[in-house]
């Protein structure tokens, strides 16, 4: 038996085979074990900020990536008790095949650790999106999904220049030297973005507006629904769905019209020539009153204007900005039938109301 286990077969015992082969084994039906423990471990501290996002959540979240990356290197480590077959010593493109496993292998792990640190961030944020939801302001839940991304980004940097080092032995510090003369130049190249991404800063620590609010910016009128890292999604009137980069959000003249104190009307009333001073001296406070018993919080009627054409008065009133968008609509309904009805009660006429059509013919 013991001749057998010593067995070489490319250059390795059968023993050292049956050592790796049982060592994986032992591996695959201890990782869930392992891992959920691990995991729970690591729930627990992150728990320790207060939250009630169930374990289950996190579970899903961590323990595939973690199950990968404890049989990766339980199975690595095994493998470094078998020699490498001369066999296999040759070279690819004048690279050594072990060379080019061992970079592999190294980029596996890598990738893999880092594949458990993105999850890890997704739940961190998932807790603190509870937590935001609990208040108010919607600044905090915007926020949060902002710099879940920009950790995201920064991790995946970390993980290539981390691939660079250990997988293909490029010394970062020169690379970043000359990274940085190529990114100057990518700089310029990509000013636009940059500025966008500056523009997000300003935008979340300014806080001109934030997700959920009405805002008028390059013509549109519509609800933020978003804000990234290089542009802010809204949904307009028309329920469209635009992407207004972050730069123009900064820059324009925007109207968070979420903010305003009180919502303004205006109607423009042209009467007729034909109204006598005492039925304008007459209408002007009956209008005033119609606007009083409606509830507006501030209001003014006048004659703004006269001329050939018409008499004006400009009606002009404020209601509560809070009130929804359908009844806003229905107070100014229900005001206009009242002033049409006061017209009528009045005899007073309207500038185009009434129109003379009057015909000259020529003499042959």
């Amino acid at each position: 038996m013991k001749e057998l286990l010593q067995t070489q077969i490319l250059n390795n015992t059968i023993e050292a085979y049956l050592y790796v082969i049982g060592t994986i084994i032992v591996a695959l039906l201890l990782r869930r074990f392992v891992t959920r423990s691990l995991a729970s471990i690591i729930y627990k501290r992150i728990t320790k900020i207060g939250t009630t996002v169930q374990k289950v959540h996190f579970l899903n979240l961590v323990v595939e990536p973690l199950d990968l990356l404890l049989v990766l290197l339980v199975s690595f480590a095994a493998f470094e008790k078998l020699n490498y077959p001369k066999l296999w010593k040759v070279n690819l493109y004048k690279i050594p095949v072990q060379q080019i496993l061992d970079a592999i292998t190294i980029g596996i792990l890598i990738l893999t650790f880092f594949w458990v640190l993105l999850r890890i961030i997704d739940f961190v944020a998932m807790v603190l999106e509870e937590k935001a939801n609990d208040t108010p302001n919607q600044n905090d839940n915007q926020l949060i999904v902002f710099f879940k991304d920009f950790f995201k980004v920064l991790l995946v940097i970390v993980s290539v220049l981390m691939l660079l080092r250990f997988s293909f032995h490029q010394n970062i510090g020169n690379l970043l030297t000359g990274l940085s003369i190529v990114g100057a130049a990518i700089a310029l190249a990509t000013r636009e973005s940059l500025e966008n991404l500056i523009a997000s800063f300003i935008i979340f620590f300014d806080k001109p507006f934030s997700t959920g609010n009405t805002v008028k910016v390059e013509g549109f009128t519509g609800t933020v629904e978003r804000i990234g890292l290089r542009s802010t999604r809204v949904r307009t009137e028309q329920k469209t769905y635009i992407t207004i980069p972050n730069k123009k959000m900064v820059d324009s003249i925007l109207d968070n019209l979420s903010l305003r104190t009180q919502r303004k009307v205006e109607t423009r009333l042209e009467l007729s020539l034909s109204t006598s001073a005492a039925k304008l001296q007459t209408l002007i406070p009956a209008i005033r009153q119609i606007l009083e018993e409606d509830v507006v919080e501030d209001c003014s009627v006048y004659v703004a204007d006269t001329g050939q054409q018409s008499h004006v008065v400009l009606v002009e009133y404020f209601t509560n900005a809070f009130q929804d968008f359908k009844s806003f609509l229905a107070l100014r309904e229900k005001v206009n039938l009242r002033i049409i009805t006061l017209l009528e009660t009045l005899e007073i006429d309207l500038a185009a109301r009434k129109m003379d059509v009057v015909v000259h013919a020529e003499n042959q």
